[in-house]
């Protein structure tokens, strides 16, 4: 990882220090499940995996988040420089202004994730992928059909990338 920016670097470093406690949790269940020791507390290693699991995720999903504000701050950027003076309809109500604002955000958000597909399926990757720790820790519950929906979506963003390597998110 070569980024000069420290948000991403921090958030990539503590996602990868929690992805390797949930891999050594993970290691110690399977321990367990194949009869080498039976004195391991399955429910306390399978919630420290969770736990460890989902603030991996979460660390991913705030790396995204960053990245997507600066991708929408560029698109933003990009758009005031075709475009001299913004045009104010003097007739607005409060609520016209509300709604043209959340109209505003949502369109510079597409338009920053449209040019920027990589960023895109990593986001919907982790937010698929934190349905089951959010399940099993209790934070969120939900139903198997939703996890196993967002485990097949975070599947198929995972593939994408597999097959197409330029989709993959790459640290700058």
């Amino acid at each position: 990882m070569h980024t000069t920016d420290l948000v991403p670097r921090l958030c990539l470093t503590l996602a990868n220090l929690n992805r390797v406690l949930y891999f050594i949790c993970d290691t110690i269940l399977w321990v367990r499940s194949v009869g080498l020791t039976s004195s391991i507390d399955k429910e306390k290693w399978r919630m420290w995996a969770a736990r460890h699991y989902y603030y991996s995720l979460l660390l991913s999903l705030v790396r995204d988040l960053y990245e997507i504000s600066l991708q929408m701050e560029q698109v933003a950027h990009d758009r005031a420089k075709r475009e001299k003076s913004p045009s104010q309809d003097p007739g607005c109500s409060v609520a016209d202004e509300e709604t043209e604002w959340l109209q505003s955000f949502l369109l510079l958000l597409f338009r920053s994730l449209r040019k920027h597909p990589p960023l895109f399926l990593d986001t919907v990757k982790n937010l698929c992928d934190i349905l089951n720790p959010l399940h099993q820790l209790g934070i969120y519950k939900s139903n198997p059909g939703v996890i196993g929906l967002g485990g097949l979506l975070s599947s198929i963003a995972g593939i994408i990338t597999v097959a197409y390597p330029r989709l993959k998110l790459k640290t700058h």
